[in-house]
């Protein structure tokens, strides 16, 4: 079985209303599925062809993302040192 790469999607990435902090990995139809779904269940939005473009477009390589947090992470933790 030929290896997926996996996808990830991180509320926290995004501004919004309810503070929501959920990150999505896995497949990018599943990702896309369940993301889709939690943007209109929790977020209030409609589920349109332009909202699953969107969050499509949103969507990043898994190890991308953890390496892009991690220096996110160590920059702030170096602004907070006195």
């Amino acid at each position: 079985m030929p290896k997926t790469k996996r996808k990830v999607v991180d509320c926290r990435d995004f501004p919004n209303e309810i503070g929501c902090t959920l990150m999505i990995a896995g497949s990018a139809k599943e990702v896309l599925g369940v993301a889709v779904r939690h943007a209109v269940e929790e977020h209030g939005h409609k589920d349109t062809p332009e909202l699953r473009k969107q969050i499509k477009a949103l969507l990043k390589n898994e190890n991308e993302h953890i390496t892009y947090k991690k220096a996110i992470n160590k920059s702030k933790k170096k602004g907070t040192k006195k």
